[in-house]
């Protein structure tokens, strides 16, 4: 029993040691891999009132050349002034996502390549459901959904 409890602690250990020397280090000093990086302010406002949106969560994701998201995002909270930013995000394509109570939910991809990057983002109110039972006005741009019924009393011409 107690060998193989050993066992299992050292083949545990040598699976931890494998995993931590195959990732990539990730110190100031290794900027091999990394290429320019941007500081990016956001801003985030109100569409209908222009009015800035405190406490909106901005979420950033990385996009790869196939446009697929990549692991790993980032959340920032704006000021009360609708505003926040983050220095050192890489040059390429990033997804922005942002939620806020009482808006729409907003996300759009930006193409970062220059070393300050301003976004500025209009959030909207929810608009209505639409409902097939509710009255609409009829449109009369819209095609009619039957062609009309043939009159039995005409006859062809």
């Amino acid at each position: 029993m107690r060998n193989s409890v050993l066992w299992g602690l050292i083949l545990a250990t040598l699976v931890m040691s494998s995993v931590a020397w195959g990732q990539k280090s990730k110190n100031k000093n290794d900027d091999d891999d990394e290429g320019p990086t941007s500081w990016v302010y956001f801003s985030v406002i109100k569409d209908d009132t222009g009015k800035p949106v405190r406490n909106a969560a901005v979420i950033l994701h990385a996009v790869n050349a196939k446009g697929k998201q990549e692991r790993g995002d980032m959340e920032l909270k704006t000021s009360p002034e609708g505003k926040t930013d983050f220095d050192g995000i890489p040059y390429g394509m990033l997804r922005v996502q942002v939620l806020a109570h009482g808006f729409q939910t907003f996300g759009q991809d930006y193409d970062i390549e220059q070393a300050k990057t301003e976004i500025e983002i209009k959030l909207k109110r929810p608009q209505t459901q639409y409902s097939i039972y509710d009255d609409h006005p009829k449109d009369s741009n819209a095609a009619p959904s039957a062609p009309p019924a043939a009159d039995p009393n005409k006859k062809p011409n």
